[in-house]
This record gives structure tokens, sequence and C-alpha cells, in this order.
């Protein structure tokens, strides 16, 4: 049977993506010329260019290089279904906020084999839960400071009306949004998240 070609299995990654093989060879760094020639098999892509190519393209070097049949529609190295496991598993932070941090991490850990080396899909779900709970725990200081300094209230509310009410919008925007990417993950198996905060290593 037809081996499936690196070639090919960029096209399809790219096109997965939605990405043009300019926007490709521009986020990779690398030039178009170069994309075109390993997209038709005139070449193969190595050492830096491939590292770059399963960067930009949120897979493995190992997925790209191995010999496989014919495509069968899922992308090695790209486990949806964990994914959407990993991104519900941040709802955890209904219970104690910070297990919306830890237990993401456990999972990524414990699954590293099965997902891409260099995939910044859950670095940057790790990374917004980061920033929601940093968000939240300033939002309660200040409300909190304001209460032990005695200040006026706002919108005629005092510092624990304030509290009490900020708390619950925090908890519904995020849960919204973990269940908007998810639903956008099994779409298109692609997270809405943008990077928020410095990527984690």
């Amino acid at each position: 049977m037809k081996t499936y070609s690196l070639g090919k299995k960029i096209k399809d990654l790219r096109n997965r993506k939605g990405l043009s093989q300019e926007a490709l060879a521009e986020q990779a760094q690398i030039s178009l010329r170069t994309v075109q020639r390993i997209e038709s098999d005139e070449t193969e892509a190595r050492g830096d260019t491939l590292k770059r190519l399963a960067f930009t393209l949120d897979t493995n070097i190992e997925y790209l290089t191995q010999i496989t049949d014919n495509f069968n529609g899922s992308i090695p190295g790209y486990d949806k279904s964990l994914l959407i496991r990993i991104n519900l598993s941040t709802l955890s932070f209904i219970l104690f906020p910070p297990l919306g941090i830890i237990i993401p991490l456990v999972l990524r850990r414990l699954n590293k084999s099965l997902l891409p080396s260099e995939n910044k899909s859950v670095k940057r779900l790790i990374n917004i839960q980061i920033c929601w709970l940093v968000m939240l725990m300033t939002v309660l200081g200040i409300f909190y400071l304001r209460a032990i300094l005695h200040l006026p209230g706002i919108l005629n509310l005092n510092s624990g009306e304030l509290m009490l009410l900020s708390v619950p919008i925090f908890y519904i925007v995020n849960v919204a949004y973990i269940i908007l990417s998810t639903i956008m993950l099994y779409i298109k198996q692609q997270l809405i998240y943008k990077q928020a905060a410095p990527s984690l290593s």
C-alpha cells in the first residue's frame, strides 16, 4: 500500500489549521519555496526545519517522520479526546480554584507521551487558568483591603456585597469559556484560548 508521505502529512495538517503555504512559511520562519518543495515531496524536511514545522502545526516530529498507510482522518500526536478531557478537567476549579491548574498539569504530565512534545494548546489552557486565578485573587484582595480601610462602597454596595457579586461573575465567565473552548475543540480540533501569559516550559 502506498505510504503516506511527509509532504502529504504537512499539507493536511496545514489545511486543518486553515493556513496557506505562505502563512505556514511565515509562522515556521522558513522560505515559501521550502514549504512548496516539502509538500510536493521534492525534498524532505530535516533538522531545524522539521522541528519548526512540527511546532507550528502542533504535532510531533515522530508523527511527521514515521511511515504510515494512507491518512485515516486522525492526527497522531493530536489526541482530540485527550485534549477534551484535559480541557474539561479545568472545571475542577469550581471545587477549589487551584485545582483548575493542578489537575490539567497532572494530566499533561501523565499523558506526555500521547501529546506532541511542543503542543501549545495545553500550555495556553493552563496559562489562561493561571491568569484567571490571579485576577480573581487580585479582585478579592482589593475588596478585602477596601473593607479593612473602611473605604466608601461602589454603586451603593459595600466591599462585602461587591465581593459576593464578583465571585459568581468570575466563575460563570470561566465556566462558559471552558465549555465554549471544549465545543470548538470538538468541532475544529483547536482551542480558542489565546496566549495569556508566558508559555509554560
